[in-house]
């Protein structure tokens, strides 16, 4: 859950986002429940993800 705490703070994820993944994470046992997480959830997860790679030291932005 650090990686999702960390987006919510650079404000990759909304704090609505945040609290559904998070959710929905902690309800899933296993990944198979984690892959069925709603669509718009995985959208906004992946773009967060994306977006975060860029920030990272070293990432694609050449920081």
């Amino acid at each position: 859950m650090q990686t999702l705490d960390e987006m919510l703070s650079l404000n990759l994820l909304t704090p609505d986002q945040h609290a559904e993944i998070h959710a929905w994470a902690r309800r899933a046992k296993t990944p198979e429940k984690i892959m069925e997480m709603p669509p718009q959830l995985w959208r906004a997860l992946e773009l967060a993800s994306v977006l975060m790679d860029f920030e990272a030291p070293g990432g694609a932005s050449g920081h």
